[in-house]
């Protein structure tokens, strides 16, 4: 399997940058000629046509339907490299077509819009109304060394509230290890779906998930072979029940819906595919941790950028926007990693890293913040979340800005506590759940299950019950993990105030939002409001100034999210 955190991963076929816009024109008298070998496209329909009809002109055109996603009329269809969206060019039930290419990528240990340092820093250094009582829950012996329990004061909010089982979270992920002692308690695996194949490699024979663990190259739906989503899933709602650690909303069930491959990268229809079923199925609330490539900003008309290149960022902005739409209005509250750029949002820095693959083609980019979107952050309804460290500074890494910004919440920071004993240590970071296999692989533990050298200086742990059953947890930083540390408050919202019946709980997403920005606590800006990020190493990018009040502001949005005050205060923000 593979373990490259910053790989971007291919399809199982050639992805290179080929696709047209296919607005409806003139028909001509001879169909296009179809050559070349046979590739993957995502074929999006246009406004009211229908997915049958997009189906219809897929194959009229030579090509073959691989999968559909009615909700927002994406086809994934395989054909000749040439001549195939100019076949499709006079078919008005077409908006776009275009060659496959992975939407996002989830590198472990950062999640959402992150640069390599984060990770590689992370890694290397350290019946109607409410029919029962609410359950409640203590802690675990590891809730120590999650500073981010105390933080967001899920250890007092569990004495009220430690959620319900009929709240269901959804994690968009690399997949969740099923098996984890500290998931499996809260494990939905009824509800659990694989929407992605594993890729061994590209088509330049360039290793992507590496080889299949599972004959079909199909991963089981309780399977991560990445990690990043285990951590994330581990942090929502790891259970409380007297081992290793536990999660903001201990009582909540955990559904991997995942989306993302081994390699961390996120492709557009398994994507799609996730967004929708989360409506379908019913979940409540649904942690996204993963940012658009292989542009970091898909921009409409960059003039940067080839035509090609242009169609296919407006098709990824188009169904994602769709797709989020959709889980919106089927009562899914979405919640976003705010991304580890380092940067204002809403003044966004030049982009020098897309399209990242293949490798070789990025070039200098300007971005216009009115035509470029930083997915799926900057789709509709997402509840953004930026990150900050033990002692309340916002992380060198995290993105900001008010456009963007919902709350903040724990994510982790390294470089805390400069000229302390803190700075550079492990417990500045994270602390959640670690699959056994990935810690194998990784060198964390050897074949024994014993923590190797290279896992006690990256601080891993090690829980292990009377029968013998033992689980891992490792330390990771990053808008990933601020993101899980919001979406455990949210589910203890629905938990608390949501309507339940007899096919589950539900509570609008706006109110949701609501709740959970009125109840945050605020943080006021630093003084100087200026922070000088070269202290800690960083180069003077990173240097941030932080504008608005404690109530309200770029580095904190409405303030850090609090599940204490969102179950005991939120109802006022119902009304």
């Amino acid at each position: 399997m593979n373990r490259r955190r910053m790989t971007v991963a291919a399809l199982a076929v050639p992805v290179v940058a080929a696709l047209a816009a296919v607005a409806p024109t003139a028909a001509t008298a001879q169909p296009a000629a179809l050559s070349g070998r046979a590739v993957e496209y995502n074929v999006l329909s246009s406004e009211g046509a229908s997915v049958d009809a997009v189906v219809a002109a897929v194959r009229a055109a030579g090509g073959t339907v691989v999968s559909t996603n009615q909700a927002v009329g994406l086809v994934t269809a395989t054909a000749p490299e040439n001549g195939f969206t100019a076949r499709l060019a006079g078919n008005r039930a077409v908006d776009t077509a275009a060659r496959s290419k992975a939407i996002g990528q989830a590198p472990r240990g950062a999640g959402g819009a992150k640069s390599k340092s984060v990770e590689e820093e992370s890694k290397a250094a350290r019946a109607g109304k409410r029919a029962q009582p609410a359950a409640t829950a203590g802690m675990d012996p590891l809730d120590s060394l999650a500073w981010g329990l105390s933080a967001v004061r899920s250890d007092l909010a569990r004495t009220k509230q430690a959620g319900d089982k009929r709240v269901k979270v959804g994690v968009l992920d690399t997949g969740v290890d099923g098996s984890h002692p500290d998931i499996a308690p809260n494990f939905d695996r009824a509800l659990s779906r694989n929407f992605t194949r594993d890729i061994p490699f590209d088509e330049n024979g360039v290793e992507v998930d590496g080889p299949c663990e599972y004959r079909g190259c199909v991963d089981p739906a309780d399977v991560d072979n990445g990690g990043h989503g285990t951590h994330v899933a581990g942090t929502i709602a790891a259970a409380a029940d007297g081992f290793g650690i536990s999660g903001v909303a201990p009582n909540v069930s955990i559904v991997n819906i995942r989306g993302g491959q081994d390699s961390g990268s996120f492709f557009l229809q398994p994507v799609v595919d996730a967004m929708t079923y989360a409506g379908d199925a019913g979940l409540d609330v649904v942690n996204m941790s993963f940012y658009v490539d292989p542009w970091l900003f898909n921009c409409a008309n960059n003039p940067a950028d080839t035509p090609e290149q242009q169609s296919e960022q407006r098709l990824i902005v188009r169904s994602i926007g769709r797709a989020m739409e959709y889980a919106h209005r089927k009562g899914v509250s979405q919640v976003v990693s705010l991304g580890n750029g380092h940067m204002d949002l809403g003044k966004p820095l030049p982009d020098n890293t897309s399209p990242n693959f293949p490798v070789g083609n990025t070039h200098p980019r300007t971005i216009d913040n009115a035509t470029c979107l930083s997915l799926p952050i900057e789709g509709p309804h997402a509840i953004g979340v930026s990150s900050y460290g033990p002692s309340q500074a916002k992380a060198d890494y995290s993105n900001y800005g008010f456009e963007r910004l919902s709350v903040s919440a724990p994510g982790g920071y390294f470089r805390d506590g400069l000229g302390t004993d803190w700075y550079r240590t492990n417990e500045n970071q994270i602390l959640s759940a670690y699959p056994r296999n990935v810690a194998l692989t990784e060198g964390a533990i050897d074949a024994a299950g014993n923590i190797t050298p290279d896992g006690e200086a990256l601080g891993v742990q090690k829980a292990c019950k009377a029968d013998g059953t033992c689980g891992y947890y490792q330390y990771l930083q990053g808008t990933s993990m601020a993101s899980p540390h919001a979406s455990g408050v949210a589910a203890l919202i629905v938990s608390q105030y949501g309507d339940y019946t007899r096919s589950g709980v539900s509570l609008s997403p706006d109110k949701v939002r609501k709740v959970l920005e009125g109840t945050a606590a605020p943080i006021a800006c630093p003084t100087p409001r200026t922070v000088d990020y070269t202290l800690v190493g960083r180069a003077a990018e990173f240097n941030a100034t932080c504008e608005g009040t404690p109530q309200l502001n770029n580095f904190y949005g409405h303030g850090s999210v609090d599940a204490w005050s969102a179950v005991t205060n939120g109802r006022k923000y119902l009304r």
